[in-house]
This record gives C-alpha cells, structure tokens and sequence, in this order.
C-alpha cells in the first residue's frame, strides 16, 4: 500500500490551495491599505474601502486565512504520518474543509460593511464566531481521535505544538467572544471596561501565541529534519522548550496595556513573563540554527532550507523585540507607532511567511507526486521574500523611533515641539512609502510561488524524486 493509498492526503491538498488563495487576498490588501496611509485617495471615497474596514479584513485573511489554512494542511499531513494511520474520519475532515473556507469568504463580506466587534483578531460577528466553534470542533474531534487510534506509541514532540494549539485556542476564542446578541449581525461583549481590554488582549496576545507561533514551531520541528533527512539537533531541548513556552506566554497579555487603567501588579505580570519568553523562544531558535548546521552546505542552493533558514531567524529576532517593547520604558518610545507595525511583521512576514512558503514548497511536489517546477523561480521568491521583509521592518523601525521621538520631543520651556499631528504623519511619509514598495516585492515573490505550484501541480503524476540532501561522508 502506497503512501497516497493509506493516508488522506486529498484534504490537505485542499488546505495548501486555500493557503495561496488567501495568501494572495490578504497580502493584495494589505499593499492597499499601506499604500492609502500614503495615498487616502485610494479608498476612493467609499466607506467600503477605508483603512478602517479593510485593515480588519486584511489581518483576519491573513492570520485564519492564510496562516490558519496551513497549520490546517500540516496538521492533517503531519499527524497521520506521525501516527502512522489514516485520519479518523474522511467526511468530517472534508466538512471542516468546506466550513472553513465559507468563513473566511462570509468575513470578506460583512467587514467592509461595518459588521465588526470592534475586538482585534476577533472582529467577526457572532453567527460567524459560532460557525468557527463548529469548524474547529470538527477539526479538534478527527485530530483526537487520530492519536487516539495511532500505532505508532510515541508522539513526537512537533505533535505536542499543534496539540497545544488544539487545546488553547477554544477556550481563548470562547472566553474572549463571549456577547450578548441584540440583531442578526450586531452584539455587545459581556464584559466592559478594563476588565474588556484586559481579556481581549490575554486573548489577543495568545492568538499569536497559539495560532501564530507554536503550531509553526511543531512545523519546524518535523518538516526541517524530514527535509534536511537529519535528526533534531536535540530533542531534549525541544522538550524543554515545549514546556516552558507554554508555560510563560499564557501569561504575557497585560504587557499591551502598559499606562492604562489596569493594575499596575498585572501590568508587571505581563513585562515579566514577557521578558522570561527570552529563553524558551530562543532555544527553539537554537535547536533549529543547530539542526541546519547538518546540512549547511545546502544553504546555496535549497530554497527550502534557505526559507526555513529565514524564518527560524525572524522567529529569533521577533521573539527578541517583543519582550524588549514589553519594559515600560520601550513601550513609552514605541507603543502605537510604526515600530509596532515591523515588529508584528518582522514575526508575520519573516517567521510565519516563510515557513509557510517553505511548507508549500516541501508538499506540493510530494502530494501530486511530481518535481517542483523550478528550482530558479523559487529562489527569486525566496530572495524577493527577504529582501522586502528587511526593506519592511527597517523603515519601519526609522519610522516608529522617529514618529515616538517626535510624540515627545520638548523645547526649553517644556512644551511640546510637534503640535500638530498632521506634522508627524507627513514627516514618516516617505518611510511608508517604502513600507508599501517592500510589499509589493513581497506579494511578488508569491505569485511567482504560486505560478509554480500551478506549472508543478500541471505536471501531477509525473513521480517525484527526493532530493538528496544527506551530508557527505
């Protein structure tokens, strides 16, 4: 019995097409939306098209679009390889599959229309928010139950991210979107005030934890090795790791709502646990630096290794300026600047993106059973990739410092030096422009992805040989 033949392969090659689709969607939106902090002509004068209605749209395309449709893929490959036997249920995967997707097309509708809740990340009204409980139901009951019935006895510590993620991720969804409906499309949340911001950003801060962050660990850990064909470097650090992730982030949310009303206990909680992330976040980033040094003679030519390589190094350097911009003292200088903005990117494009993109590389040849078309256009991805991701996250950086500074800056007599908000906007306009440039080359790089996951995917059938990439001797 073939590979093909004993497992289910058809639903994630479902997810990987819905992975590019809203790949394309989010990013296409979101060089709109930074080209109109440039250009406000470019809503054209629609409230359909405002920064405000599309931002939303762009982030939730993006994160349970884009983001969400391949931990979807790689959850489904993954645990069935893991366990070695097929997914529990067919019909209840293909279910999950159609749902999901109707979701992602019913959110495109109603948030330019103006139905949110106003909740970042959770903005998707409550008809919708019951319709993701169902879908993610179905996914939580068939990845269970496939453990549940696995023969292989072991599980390897990848399934322990994406297990995390299974379990957290409900109660984080529950807990924060819990409202009281008064229309079809209108709620108002059951909690206020303080208490409000303070469960929307344990919610808001977890949703890039368990969404954005271990699911794509569990990624690294089992498709890094499977694709170099050497072992983790140590599978006791990736445990240790496990565990003391997990542990520490539940905790860091308070650190979003440093010198506001909330306590000043809780909002310490929050920088120090932040700032304790240092050292799981980092010997993860170890772990995979040290699993590459196995085939670092690869690094030229390999765009899979060289994306990977890529990520794992954002992955590092975010997870290094998120708790630097938790301390009270950074956060003065940068919060609500465009620091913010690189720092989310530096994570979503650098870390997420190219894992994703290398993941995409990595299944599509082996689900259709064929060669990658070409090698050369995925390095031009890879290279259009980086290079907008550092464009990116640099102006970014010059903007925010410098739109902080100015926030604060004094003259002699202690007044404020920029009074005029609209003073500060034009002086970044130039940083933003090249933060709406460094897009564009990023969107690039995945069209010309997904023109050759097209010419591959043409090509299915046509038997695919693994690339030797064993160390020599």
């Amino acid at each position: 019995m073939t590979s093909t033949e004993k497992y289910n392969d058809s639903i994630v090659k479902g997810f990987v097409i819905s992975s590019i689709v809203w790949g394309i969607a989010s990013m296409l939106i979101g060089v709109w939306i930074a080209f109109q902090l440039v250009f406000p002509e470019l809503n054209f004068n629609l409230p359909f098209f405002s920064f405000g209605r599309l931002r939303p749209l762009h982030t939730n395309a993006a994160i349970f679009g884009f983001a969400l449709s391949i931990i979807f893929a790689t959850a489904y490959h993954m645990v069935q390889r893991l366990c070695r036997v097929r997914i529990f249920s067919d019909k209840m995967a293909k279910i999950h599959l159609v749902l999901y997707n109707i979701t992602i097309v019913l959110a495109a509708i109603t948030l330019p229309l103006g139905f949110t809740q106003s909740k970042e990340y959770a903005e998707l009204e409550w008809p919708l928010d019951i319709l993701v409980v169902v879908w993610f139901l179905l996914f939580i009951i068939n990845f269970f139950a496939t453990i549940a019935r696995r023969e292989e006895k072991q599980l390897y510590v990848a399934l322990w991210f994406y297990i995390a993620s299974a379990v957290t991720i409900p109660i984080l969804y529950l807990v924060n979107n819990l409202v009281i409906p008064v229309g079809l499309l209108k709620s108002y949340s059951v909690y206020s005030g303080v208490y409000d911001a303070n469960i929307q950003w344990w919610y808001g801060h977890n949703a890039v934890a368990f969404v954005l962050t271990t699911p794509f660990l569990g990624l690294m850990y089992y498709y890094f090795p499977k694709h170099i064909k050497q072992p983790i470097y140590s599978h006791r650090l990736s445990i240790i790791h496990f565990w003391a992730l997990i542990f520490l982030y539940i905790w860091a949310g308070p650190h979003h709502l440093l010198f506001t009303p909330l306590p000043d206990w809780l909002q310490t909680t929050g920088m120090i646990f932040s700032i304790m992330l240092w050292m799981p976040s980092w010997g993860g980033m170890l772990n995979g630096f040290l699993t590459l040094t196995q085939a670092k003679e690869k690094i030229k030519t390999d765009a899979i290794v060289k994306m990977m390589l890529v990520g794992i190094t954002f992955y590092g350097m975010s997870t290094f300026e998120g708790p630097l911009l938790s301390i009270r003292a950074m956060s003065a200088l940068a919060h609500n600047t465009d620091w913010i903005i690189g720092h989310v990117h530096s994570g979503t494009l650098g870390w997420v993106g190219m894992m994703s993109f290398a993941v995409i590389y990595y299944l599509v040849p082996r689900l259709w059973n064929t060669n990658l078309y070409s090698e050369k256009l995925a390095n031009t991805h890879f290279w259009l990739a980086t290079l907008g991701i550092l464009l990116y996250i640099v102006s970014m950086w010059v903007s925010g410092i410098s739109e902080g500074s100015m926030w604060r800056a004094l003259d002699e007599k202690g007044a404020l030096v920029f009074k005029d908000w609209v003073e500060i906007t034009g002086n970044l306009k130039l940083y933003r422009i090249f933060r709406g440039i460094s897009g564009v080359m990023y969107l690039t790089g995945v069209f010309i992805m997904t023109y050759n996951v097209i010419k591959t995917i043409g090509t299915k059938g046509s038997g695919f040989k693994e690339p030797d990439l064993r160390v020599a001797g």
